[in-house]
């Protein structure tokens, strides 16, 4: 069949390439049109997700504002000059119809609540924050983000702001939450700048001709045209994660460039025996059959990232497995169609000096010396393999996984030293909010009973350790006592104070009312903050009704929890489809499952380069990072990543192997000559695929550093270690049990019957 389709694109060249050109066209435009991208979300299924909903539902909550600090080296905060520099600087947002208010130290008087609360002047006396509320209304206290705002409300606010004689810098998750997506945006162009003339040269060495290395870039800049437009595409309907275009820009490259390397490869080979017509249904019908069985791999990989349910970061999975998609799908017609131009012009344009193809073959070349060499002595290289790649995996034993927060950006990004400055200039800004949510069901938080509950609660939260404060309908003022607040409670609406309505409006909701936990000193992601999360979940007082925490660290928790329960199912389907879809190439019952245990020490290895690198920070200096918890999603989307990814090379191998098999029936000639035949290409391939994935560790966001270097070592371990060692040795010692299936299961029976 396969053969068929490639004197089909053959025939039909012109008319593919035109459709190619004019999709590309529609893809270009298409991305010129965009599409808004989000920060990660909150599961709507956890604990901390259910509240934030009621939280939603029934309160009209907060509304969104971010905040600004102003320092001067010199200048006394309270200085007559200091002032009316701020006042100036903050005239153009006072008058914009966007911004609510403007909350400054120079509004209230000193020894006011709000400033008690949180000191508006620093420690040193030489800095002023500034609040800047917008119109609407957002659950800020819920949330690590503002998905609500329009993308470019923030920077257009920021930009108003200007000061000739001070530092100005935001600080808050408006502008936390603004950095991590430009950052983001930002690493696509620059990372594909950095790493696309590195690529470009191991093309060059790999095919020695110029022509023949500007075709898998081609692929690979169609391929990720048209996932590009289809991730902003799908953004308009529903939430995307701001990480799916670098996941589209990794995996394209290096996976259409991949699969262009091995056609292209197999064509220039068949080119030489044959009319162009012929060489291109043998190419497609051999290389072609192992790039649609690859990308079949990869895609299943990825979608794996669909079952784990983790909110919008399942849009990564939408994304690339669109870009591998596209990717076969120009393998196997946009190439074969260009190829059926060229012909042997496919070789034109050599560089001098490089000759890859005279390099030598058959019982002498290097990689079937080094395939027999092994093969002599299998235990000798399967035995101490093994047991140095899980000695690789050993720190991935003491892996912490936790969200991020601003020492996630780099350290020059504005919101993060501005988080850095509040923390240590502002007493009583370093907080950690949790709320904690009380569900009365259909009942009234306000009956006198629950109102008892509510403040028993109160008080026995704000006796946890590192509790500061704690907000609530029945914390209105100390001289207050419970039947106090069960008076207010009873209170018609129309009978309650102004002040006393707008307390319980934003606290108090027909079915549910919050408690907001105040705690100092404490990071969200922080041992101590779970701990008092896990403390108020399981050992509250009683509550007629139920208990819900949300907050920054209940979301971490539940993330965690939520990765745990459903990791097991992604990982089980991910096996067992790929486990189909290999024996389905291989005819092989043993080999799909040797190849899923050598990926799996792969990614074993690269899970403990993971946290060595990015926990442990022993890299932190030269890849401009902070040490810190790995990001909760990111060994999962490494494996749907790393798992699809590492198996190319094992399916072009082993896709030749079985071929050389059927020819000669000798399981160590076949392992050999497979190794020989696909050695250089393997070899280029994966050198040009590590180069991709290495260079987005030069990226500035740290999830993406992590998720490109650990992908780069994992292929890096397949390509090598795991291809010229532990494959040779252990086809050898399974022998005939490699080609094994029961009769009933045979293709070749079916087909006699």
């Amino acid at each position: 069949m396969l053969a068929r389709w490639g004197r089909f694109v053959h025939g039909a060249r012109w008319h593919v390439l035109t459709l190619s050109a004019l999709s590309l066209g529609a893809f270009l435009l298409m991305i010129h049109a965009g599409g808004r991208l989000d920060p990660p979300d909150v599961p709507a299924e956890t604990e901390s997700g259910r509240a934030r909903r009621l939280i939603g539902k029934e309160l009209p909550g907060e509304p969104p504002s971010f905040s600004l600090i102003f320092s001067s080296p010199t200048l006394s905060a309270r200085a007559p000059a200091f002032r009316a520099e701020v006042e100036r600087a903050l005239a153009p947002l006072r008058s914009d119809p966007r911004v609510a208010r403007v909350h400054t130290a120079y509004d209230m008087p000193p020894g006011s609540a709000r400033a008690e609360v949180v000191p508006l002047v620093s420690r040193d006396g030489r800095r002023t924050l500034v609040t800047v509320e917008l119109h609407g209304a957002a659950a800020g206290f819920t949330s690590f983000e503002f998905s609500a705002l329009p993308p470019d409300l923030y920077p257009s606010l920021r930009a108003l702001v200007r000061s000739e004689t001070l530092e100005v810098v935001s600080v808050g998750n408006v502008a936390l939450n603004h950095d991590f997506t430009e950052v983001a945006r930002q690493d696509l162009g620059r990372v594909e700048v950095l790493i696309l003339p590195v690529v470009a040269l191991l093309l060059v060495l790999v095919f020695g001709s110029l022509v023949a290395a500007a075709l898998p870039l081609v692929v690979g800049g169609l391929a990720m045209a048209g996932a590009l437009a289809g991730t902003l595409l799908l953004a308009r309907f529903v939430s995307v994660s701001i990480y799916a275009p670098n996941i589209v820009s990794m995996i394209g490259l290096g996976v259409a460039i991949d699969y262009s390397l091995f056609v292209v490869s197999r064509f220039r080979e068949e080119i030489r025996e044959g009319s162009t017509a012929e060489a291109l249904a043998r190419t497609v019908a051999t290389a072609g059959r192992a790039v649609l069985f690859s990308g079949l791999t990869v895609a299943i990989g990825l979608l794996g990232m669909l079952f784990l349910g983790l909110g919008n970061l399942g849009s990564m999975g939408w994304a690339g497995t669109l870009v591998v998609a596209l990717a076969v799908v120009h393998g196997l017609a946009t190439l074969p169609a260009l190829l059926a131009v060229l012909g042997p012009r496919v070789n034109a344009l050599r560089v001098p000096f490089l000759h890859p193809e005279r390099s030598d073959t058959g019982p002498g070349g290097f990689w079937n010396r080094l395939a027999a060499a092994v093969m002599a002595h299998p235990w000798h290289a399967f035995v101490p393999v093994v047991g140095i790649l899980l000695l690789f995996g050993l720190p991935f034993l003491h892996v912490r996984v936790g969200s991020g927060d601003a020492t996630s950006l780099p350290p020059a990004v504005e919101s993060r030293r501005g988080d850095e400055l509040r923390r240590r200039e502002f007493p009583g800004s370093d907080v950690n909010r949790i709320v904690v949510v009380l569900d009365a069901g259909r009942g009234s938080p306000l009956e006198p009973a629950r109102v008892a509950q509510t403040h028993g609660l109160s008080r026995w939260l704000a006796g946890r350790p590192h509790v500061q404060r704690v907000e609530s309908f029945v914390d209105l003022h100390a001289s207050l006592d419970l039947a106090m607040y069960q008076q207010i409670a009873a209170l018609p609406r129309a009978a309650r104070p102004p002040e006393l309505e707008t307390a319980l409006r934003h606290t108090v909701g027909e079915h549910i009312s919050i408690l907001l936990v105040v705690s100092t000193g404490l990071r969200p992601s922080g041992d101590e903050a779970r701990a008092l999360v896990r403390e108020i979940r399981r050992a509250h007082p009683p509550f007629d009704g139920e208990v819900l925490v949300t907050g920054q660290t209940a979301f971490d928790l539940d993330f965690i929890g939520l990765v745990g329960r459903r990791a097991p199912l992604a990982i089980g389907l991910v096996v067992v489809i790929t486990y189909v879809v290999l024996f389905l190439l291989l005819d092989s019952v043993l080999l799909p499952l040797k190849a899923i245990v050598m990926n799996l020490l792969s990614i074993t290895a690269s899970y403990g380069a993971l946290v060595w690198i990015f926990q442990d920070g022993h890299l932190a200096t030269l890849l401009d990072f902070t040490p810190g918890p790995i990001q909760t999603a990111t060994p999962l989307i490494m494996f749907c990543l790393v798992f699809g990814l590492s198996m190319d090379y094992e399916v072009l191998l082993l896709s030749r192997v079985r071929e050389e098999y059927e020819r000669s029936g000798d399981n160590a000639r076949a392992v050999a000559m497979g190794l020989e035949r696909t050695g250089r290409l393997i070899t280029g391939a994966a050198a040009i695929m590590a180069t991709v994935f290495f260079g987005f560790g030069l990226a500035r966001s740290v999830i993406i550093q992590a998720v490109g270097v650990g992908i780069g070592i994992a292929v890096v371990v397949d390509a090598t270690i795991v291809r010229t060692l532990l494959v040779p040795a252990t086809m050898r010692l399974m022998g005939r049990w490699n080609w094994w299936q029961p009769a009933w299961l045979d293709a070749r029976t079916w087909r006699r019957a």
